[in-house]
């Protein structure tokens, strides 16, 4: 019994040695794992900030798309700094890569449809054969695109409704964009009785669609016979008007049309 107080002293001091010598162990690679986060957490921002400013003064990249390059980037790099720490205290990384690996693979195999709509919204903002503000149409969606995200797509109908469409079905099916080009063609078809004057008919509706202040001159409206049945012969009329402003122009010209060949006593068939 008088001993125990001695050899509690000695265990004391042998845990504190060992204590002092894994601190002694160690201390460097705690000081280097610390100043390798700092490092790291430091860099991936300055880089990742480089990146997106770059991309950023590249004309036609969006700026969703320099978000998600920056972001890309950023974590990238945390998860370099995350293995050299762990690799300061001799733990395998090897081991440790090839589990993110093969998590990466179970991942992506789970979210295969969603990796699908990234990779579709990244070639959407890259190749840019829509964008916000322009009228689109597709085999399964219409309408003017609204916001164009990593995932999905935003956009209102022409009769005021939402509509979210995944990156993958636009990506994946013809695209007609009604607002790209300056200029859009516009062709209309009028019926009439063989029994009046074609070639003054054709005059009038040459008249009537130049009238009209936004058909555009170059190229010039002209009128052709279309198709010729025992009763009536079909007038196609085409012109140009500008895209902003081409269903308005529609309108009004049908509406002209109307009124100018009824003053002048031509019948519709």
């Amino acid at each position: 019994m008088e001993n125990q107080p001695v050899n509690l002293i000695l265990a004391a001091r042998a845990a504190f040695s060992q204590a002092a010598a894994l601190v002694v162990q160690y201390s460097f690679s705690i000081l280097g794992a610390v100043i390798l986060l700092i490092a790291g957490w430091i860099l991936s921002g300055v880089f990742s900030r480089w990146a997106y400013k770059g991309l950023s003064k590249i004309h036609g990249i969006d700026e969703t798309l320099a978000r998600f390059f920056e972001n890309v980037l950023h974590y990238s790099i945390l998860i370099f700094v995350f293995v050299a720490v762990l690799a300061q205290f001799g733990i395998q990384t090897a081991s440790i890569v090839a589990a993110l690996g093969a998590a990466g693979l179970a991942i992506g195999l789970a979210l295969q449809g969603t990796l699908q709509n990234i990779a579709a919204g990244i070639m959407l903002l890259v190749l840019r054969p829509l964008r916000v503000g322009e009228y689109i149409q597709t085999a399964n969606v219409e309408g003017i695109i609204v916001e164009i995200g990593l995932f999905a797509t935003e956009m209102k109908t022409a009769d005021g409704l939402y509509l979210m469409a995944p990156n993958s079905t636009l990506w994946n099916t013809p695209i007609t964009n009604h607002s790209r080009e300056v200029s859009r063609r516009q062709q209309l078809s009028v019926a009439v009785g063989n029994d009046v004057d074609i070639d003054a008919v054709t005059q009038t509706l040459l008249e009537l669609v130049k009238s009209d202040e936004r058909v555009r001159k170059d190229p010039p409206p002209h009128v052709y016979s279309d198709d010729l049945t025992a009763d009536k012969t079909v007038l196609v009329i085409e012109y140009w008007a500008k895209t902003r402003d081409w269903s308005e122009t529609r309108h009004a010209t049908i509406e002209r049309l109307r009124r100018g060949l009824a003053a002048k006593g031509i019948m519709l068939k």
